[in-house]
Formats: structure tokens, sequence, C-alpha cells
């Protein structure tokens, strides 16, 4: 596998809150958008730059679909999202201005443009990459990360796995599909399960994919998606709730129980929620593994955001996952801020906190995917998004270069924090050559 990063889009286009990701689902062919009003760009296609460099970031500005001739654009130039470094207006030339700036240390420069039209505030951001494979953990693991683990891996092997496969209704006539439930430490295993019906023994490989952040079932048609292409799939639960119940069920517990997640029990690492998601990860994998279809050798995990930082702790956590795909992946480099950089989903210290309790930075090390990915032998696939403010490049990065393993990934130039079709595409096609390499 080639470790250069692939590099397929070139323009950064303006930045939308929170796009659905992807999973396992073909793409359709979206309809034709309208231009943006406004749109930024960088002079150079790839987006990378040295040290230094300068680099200039073009904004068209075209509001009614033709080029402002008049009017002021606002620009703050940022570290990836931290406090900006510079600031400024600029008038616009021909619907057009430009801005330059540099970063003299490995990172992402992100340029945030602001246009206001008929009383509308238009805003686009544009990103460059300066050195990107040089950007370092900002703390190391620590001592007994391997230890904490195994530990926690010990007890899990402690609890039966006691499997109940409930059959669920097929999609396709070629799939046998169930609703999976099994023992795990606190919450069980829940997901949807299929495989190709009639398969002979050790004939299939296996893949689990995962969620990104929130509160649903899992879901029977990821799952069958990828069992029709001849895989033992297994969609998991994040929070190993019941599946297939009506939307309230799940929207009362986004709204309750479950609302704070993502930072709950952050003081200790005994008590951080993830404990319990990673945990599952091991287990679904221990049931995935063993199923007598399974070929014996072939297991990947495939998720994005949440769901990537999940696949990347799978692989960390467990030598049985020969591949994993990690899309825009979230909790990397939790402790950014102690190198004076931004930290990835969930900012278990926010950046406004100035003054974190020490207990907070300790614990939080436990749950980095920068030290998972630094665990793992297998191959790994990650996409990034390079205007991305929910799982910022830098921190991506930070989890990428700490991988030894064989390993690639995908520069979404133009995206936010989503997987584009073209991202859930290359994601795709590692997980194909993959599982041909290991036929």
């Amino acid at each position: 596998m080639n470790s250069s990063p692939r590099r397929f889009r070139h323009v950064a286009a303006l930045a939308l809150a929170f796009a659905p990701l992807a999973w396992a689902a073909e793409q359709k062919p979206a309809a034709a958008k309208a231009p943006a009003p406004l749109v930024g760009s960088v002079d150079r296609a790839s987006a990378v730059y040295q040290r230094g460099e300068t680099i200039a970031f073009t904004f068209h500005v075209e509001p009614d679909g033709q080029p402002a001739a008049s009017g002021e654009v606002e620009w703050a130039l940022t570290k990836d999202g931290l406090p900006p470094f510079r600031t400024g207006r600029v008038n616009v030339d021909r619907g057009r201005v430009t801005v330059t700036g540099s970063l003299d240390e490995p990172g992402f420069v992100q340029c945030r443009a602001t246009f206001v039209h008929d009383g509308k505030k238009l805003t686009a951001l544009a990103g460059a990459a300066v050195a990107p494979t040089e950007i370092k953990p900002s703390q190391p693991p620590p001592d007994d990360f391997a230890a904490f683990w195994d530990a926690k891996k010990k007890l899990l092997a402690a609890v039966p796995i006691r499997a109940q496969l409930t059959p669920a209704p097929s999609p396709v006539p070629s799939l046998e599909t169930f609703d999976l439930q099994a023992d795990s430490v606190g919450a069980p295993v829940s997901g949807y399960f299929a495989r190709p019906a009639g398969a002979k023994v050790r004939s299939l490989p296996a893949i689990l994919t995962v969620h990104g952040a929130g509160v649903r079932s899992a879901s029977l048609s990821a799952a069958a998606g990828w069992a029709r292409g001849g895989l033992l799939a297994l969609d998991l639960n994040a929070h190993g709730l019941p599946n297939g119940r009506e939307t309230a069920f799940y929207e009362a517990l986004a709204t309750g129980d479950l609302r704070s997640y993502r930072t709950a029990g952050r003081e200790s690492r005994e008590t951080i929620y993830f404990l319990g998601m990673f945990l599952r990860l091991v287990r679904a994998i221990d049931f995935l593994t063993g199923q007598p279809e399974w070929d014996g050798r072939t297991l990947v995990v495939f998720g994005s955001s949440q769901g990537g930082a999940q696949a990347i702790a799978a692989a960390g956590l467990d030598p049985r996952v020969s591949f994993f795909a990690a899309g825009v992946p979230a909790m990397c480099d939790h402790t950014g801020f102690l190198a004076q950089r931004i930290s990835g989903w969930p900012k278990f210290v926010p950046t406004a906190e100035k003054d974190p309790p020490p207990e907070v930075v300790a614990a939080i090390r436990y749950y980095d995917a920068v030290n998972f990915a630094a665990r793992t032998k297998a191959p790994g696939f990650f996409t990034i998004g390079f205007i991305d403010t929910t799982c910022p490049p830098t921190s991506v990065y930070a989890a990428y270069n700490a991988l030894r393993s064989p390993k690639d990934i995908f520069h979404d130039i133009a995206a936010g924090h989503t997987n584009t079709p073209a991202a859930t595409a290359a994601m795709r096609a590692a997980v194909k050559r993959h599982l041909a390499a290991m036929k």
C-alpha cells in the first residue's frame, strides 16, 4: 500500500454544518447544484505546502450568481481553527479577493472569509496543509497504556459471550440476517448481522461497521450491503441499545441519559464513557471470528467520525483486525492543547478551557486514537477533510503519522466534516484491495 497521500479534490468549498456521513450504502448521483455564493481555493492543486511557504487563498464572491462588483470581505487566518493569528479586511475586485499567509510549523492553515450581501452574512472556509507528515502526537502514550487495556480485555474475556441471534427480515433472498445481542462488560453488543446463505465453512472474510456520533439503531441495510459482496457483516450499535425501535426511543435517549455521553466521566480512565464502547468492539470481533464461515484471517473494521475512532481503536486493541478504514476520524490527539494545537472531537478539554484538571489530562490519553494507531500492526486507510472543524485535520494527521503499518490517506480538500462520495468510494476501494490481497 502506498503511504503517500491521495489528492483528488482541488477546491475548498463553502463549509456546511456537519453533513451526514456515508456508511456502506452505494452513493447515488447528486443533482446539479447552483454555484455557491462564496467559494474559496488555494493556489496549489494539492493544497500541501512546506513550512514558511506562502499560501494564497482566493475567494470568489458571487452572491447573485454573478461576480460582485464591490464590497468588503472580512477574513481570518487560523491554525486549524484555533483563535486567529491574523485578521483583516479586503475590498472585492471583480468578484474575488486574495489573502496570503504561511505557517512555520507542521499543521494546517484555515482561512475564513465573510461577506455581507443584502444583510445576509455569507461565510466560506479554505484550508491548506503545511508539512502534514511531520505532525507529531502532542503526548506519548501513557507508560501503562497497554497494561490498562490488556487488563480490561481480560475482564471482558471472563464474561461468556452468550450470543443470541434473532432472525430479521432479509432485504434479499440470498442473505440470512439477524438481530444480534451478546454479553459484554456493561451494555451488550447489539447490532445487525448478515451473511450469505449457504456459505461454506472458513470461506468468508468479515467486516465490522461502526457508527458516528449520535444515538440510533444499528443498520440492517449496512450489514446487508456488505454481505451481498460476500462478507460476514456486523453493523454495531455504538451504545449497546436495542435495534429497530421507533425514532422517539432514540431521540429520548439522545436528549436524556446519553445527551452528554461524549465527555461523560472524563475525570478518570475508569469512568470515561468510551470504555464500554471500545470493549464492545473486541466482543463484536469475538463474535465474528467465532462464526464457522469466517476464513480465519480477514477482518475489516470500517467507520467514519466516531466510527473512525472506533476503527482505529479496534485495530489497536485486537490483533485479529487485518485492516481498518477510518473516515474523518474523531478522538485524535486529545491533548493537542499542550502543543498549542487543536484537538479532535469530542474535545474532552474544550479549546476555551485554559487550565484543565490534571486528572482529566491524564485520563483522556487512554482513549486517544493516536495511541491506538501506534499500537496496531494492521494496515489502515484514512480520509481527511481540509476544512473539517469537528475532527480537525491536524488532529487526524497526528494519528495517521503514529501508524507504523502500511497506510494511505485521502485528501478531501473541499470537505468539512463529511465523507463525500469520492471519499466513501476511496474507503470502499481500499477495503476491496485488501480483500483481494487476502485471498
